[in-house]
């Protein structure tokens, strides 16, 4: 959906808004979404890093401690927030990369065109990862602002783990071409360097700050999809060496101070009370790379796996007045955000299917609210459907995985090889086994079965490789036409 598509509803609703006093307009959102951050992490979820920004950010809010991301790979896991949609649904798998000549559909419609519905200020700083071209950018995805990279940090001729290698020729041998810096649909840096990425989380609080002040008298919404604590990990010199734990600390710290920045900003601003933040990531942990990666804590596996250490992430939700201090142990996950959200202001959905839910009652803490999902399909890795679970049970289905399991992790940003694991038909009870570590499937064979009727009519749905279901319910992703601009530098 293109912004011309916007444009009249959008301009009656902005003065519409513009005419309400500040108490009665629909409540500001910010989206504060981390790359790659683990579980424990940070502070509130047990982490050793020092936090306080957001140890205070739980406290006055709720701490949501099964939460789980969409799925355990980058681009995957954005296009089902932004949409409320299972990947598989919106076309868009893996992580895209600088020769994809596909990205976010415009037929879909993002969180920021359900806000702007409503006469929202819309803004996007940090990874966008849903096509570099022009047509998949986020202007043409309802947002007024970006600025930021087109895709991961590490797809990037100099990455450091091939430092060691002699010749420039060699360092450059994956093929990628200069990482671009973009602002709106226009390259504004043709080739980020190190000391770029220093300043690249100062450069996308700085901006989200600054939109946050200049929309105080309307309602916005402010996405701040951060590049780290992806691999390689960059820090200013505010944080390097501060937090006692290596550069993976210093970066988690220097995001802490990010999540600071915007909350001292809203407070400013004297929306405090009218703006609900949500702090989360989109995947687990890249373990191979060691002491340049997070923990999962008591987790299972990382970043690429359907285990909770893949998928399972710290998720805070701050509102005063509104969400009480406290912790969700419900099960929810970053495709309820759309549906949430368009609740909260009044917005409509789109025409075709989503698969979240609205999840308000959990994050009010309403009396015997529960886990709106019958069942959560969006275990898919390679095409297909590895797991399966409800709010309390986990069905895997036989599959490969990686794992790092028996061998340490990397060093100084050069990563380990992974092995490959193997897994059979198990069943993990998550309210005693949250670590997924004893199968109980002997033992509960009527929740097998109905699992696994579940996950069929998922597969009739959404496909699945191991079975060699299409699935009916599949959208495509948006392709780069022959006349569509491309874009170089």
């Amino acid at each position: 959906m293109h912004r011309t598509k916007l444009l009249t509803f959008a301009l009656m609703a902005l003065v519409a808004a513009a005419a309400l006093p500040a108490q009665k307009r629909t409540p500001n959102l910010v989206v504060i979404f981390i790359d790659d951050m683990a579980y424990a992490d940070i502070g509130p979820f047990g982490g050793k890093i020092p936090t306080p920004n957001l140890d205070r950010m739980a406290k006055e809010g709720m701490r949501f401690t099964d939460f789980s991301a969409a799925t355990a790979v980058c681009s995957a896991s954005r296009a089902a927030l932004l949409t409320g949609c299972y990947h598989r649904r919106v076309g868009i798998s893996g992580a895209l990369g600088p020769n994809a000549k596909h990205g976010l559909h415009e037929r879909e419609m993002t969180l920021a065109e359900v806000c702007k519905q409503k006469g929202y200020a819309t803004a996007c700083f940090g990874k966008w990862h849903l096509g570099h071209h022009p047509k998949f950018l986020p202007a043409n995805h309802g947002f007024d602002e970006f600025y930021g990279l087109p895709y991961s940090n590490d797809m990037w001729p100099l990455h450091p783990a091939y430092a060691h290698l002699p010749t420039a020729a060699e360092r450059r041998k994956r093929g990628y071409p200069d990482l671009p810096l973009i602002e709106g649909v226009t390259v504004v840096d043709k080739s980020v360097s190190g000391e770029d990425q220093e300043q690249l989380t100062t450069q996308y609080t700085e901006r989200a700050v600054r939109f946050i002040e200049k929309n105080k008298d309307t309602p916005f919404f402010c996405y701040v999809p951060h590049s780290m604590v992806h691999v390689p990990l960059f820090v200013s010199d505010k944080f390097k060496g501060k937090s006692g734990h290596g550069l993976f600390g210093d970066v988690v710290m220097e995001i802490d101070w990010s999540v600071g920045q915007i909350l001292d900003a809203v407070k400013r601003a004297g929306v405090d009370d009218n703006t609900l933040v949500v702090f989360t990531s989109d995947n687990g942990p890249w373990l191979s790379y060691g002491d340049h990666a997070g923990s999962s804590g008591q987790y299972r596996e990382g970043k690429g796996t359907m285990f909770e250490g893949g998928i399972r992430e710290p998720t805070i939700m701050r509102w005063p007045g509104r969400i009480p201090s406290g912790t969700c142990s419900e099960f929810a996950s970053t495709i309820d955000i759309v549906p949430t959200f368009a609740k909260l202001i009044g917005a409509k959905l789109p025409d075709h299917k989503i698969d979240g839910h609205d999840i308000a009652p959990l994050m009010f803490n309403e009396e015997g609210a529960k886990s709106p999902h019958q069942a959560f399909l969006s275990y898919y890795g390679g095409g297909q459907l590895q797991a399966i679970r409800d709010p309390r049970w986990k069905l895997h289905f036989p599959h490969q995985y990686r794992t790092m399991a028996g061998k340490p992790g990397g060093e100084n940003g050069s990563p380990t090889p992974y092995s490959q694991g193997k897994i059979g038909l198990e069943l993990f009870d998550l309210d005693n086994d949250p670590g997924e570590s004893t199968d109980v499937a002997a033992k509960n064979p009527e929740v097998v079965a109905r699992l696994q009727a579940l996950a069929n009519a998922a597969r009739k749905d959404l496909g699945d490789k191991l079975t060699k279901a299409k699935g009916n319910g599949i959208r495509p992703a948006g392709r780069l036409g022959k006349n569509d601009k491309r874009l170089t530098w």
